[in-house]
C-alpha cells in the first residue's frame, strides 16, 4: 500500500515560522539561498517580452538587485528587447534553481530607473565592459568578429585617459511585478504552487494556492 505523502506548506515559512505575506521578501529569501548554494548564477532569469507584431521573445539577464520593490536590470536601449519594452512596457521573468527544486515567475511593468542609480551602476562596472557598452551596436548585424573589435579599439581610443560615461542609452531597468508564483517541486509530482496577485500600481497582494 502506497502512502499519500504528507504536503507541507513549506514556501513561505521563515526561520521562526511565521508566514511573510510580501512575496518579495519570500524572493529575497529564495535568492540568498540559491546563492549560497550555486554562487552568482543564481541572479540569471529568462526575460521574456514582445515584438510590436505580438511575436514573444525570450533571452537570460542578470538580476542586478532588488530595488524599490521591484527586479533591476541593465541593458541598451536599443537592443531588441530595449526598443520591445519600450514600445511595450511589459515583461515576465523566470528564475529556476533545479537544484533546490525551485522556480519562480513573476509579470509586471517596466519603467527606466533612477538616471542617478544607473550612473553609479555603470561607474562601478569593470572598464572593458564601460567600453563595450559604447562600442556594441546590440543586437544589430556585423560583418564579422573583426569590425567588433574595431568599435571596441575606437571607443577604447576616445575614452584614453579619461573615466568613460554611461551612454544614454544604457541604463537600468526595474520590473514592477502585479504577478509572482512560487512553485517547488514535491514527492509525486505535488508541488507547492502559491500565486500572489495585485492590480497594477497597487500595494496590497492576495494569495492563492494552485493545482500543480
Amino acid at each position: 500500500m502506497t502512502e499519500t505523502p504528507v504536503v507541507t506548506d513549506t514556501i513561505f515559512l521563515s526561520s521562526q515560522g511565521a508566514t511573510p505575506e510580501d512575496p518579495i521578501m519570500v524572493l529575497e529569501r529564495w535568492l540568498a539561498e540559491a546563492k549560497s548554494l550555486v554562487g552568482f548564477p543564481a541572479t540569471a532569469m529568462a526575460l521574456a517580452t514582445s515584438t510590436p507584431q505580438g511575436d514573444p521573445d525570450v533571452r537570460i539577464v542578470l538580476l542586478q538587485a532588488l530595488y524599490e520593490g521591484g527586479l533591476v536590470f541593465f541593458t541598451n536601449l536599443a537592443s531588441a528587447k530595449g526598443r520591445q519594452l519600450l514600445a511595450n512596457p511589459k515583461a515576465a521573468v523566470c528564475f529556476h534553481w533545479p537544484a533546490m527544486g525551485r522556480q519562480v515567475r513573476l509579470r509586471g511593468t517596466v519603467r527606466e530607473t533612477d538616471v542617478h542609480y544607473a550612473d553609479e551602476y555603470f561607474a562601478a562596472r569593470p572598464r572593458g565592459s564601460q567600453i563595450g557598452a559604447h562600442a556594441s551596436p546590440q543586437s544589430m548585424p556585423l560583418a564579422d568578429r573583426k569590425a567588433l573589435i574595431r568599435l571596441v579599439d575606437d571607443a577604447g581610443a576616445r575614452f584614453a585617459g579619461r573615466p568613460v560615461p554611461r551612454p544614454a542609452h544604457w541604463t537600468g531597468l526595474i520590473l514592477a511585478p502585479v504577478e509572482i508564483e512560487f512553485w517547488e517541486d514535491g514527492a509525486d509530482r505535488l508541488h507547492d504552487r502559491m500565486l500572489f496577485q495585485r492590480s497594477s500600481g497597487g500595494v496590497a497582494w492576495t494569495k492563492s494556492r494552485l493545482a500543480p
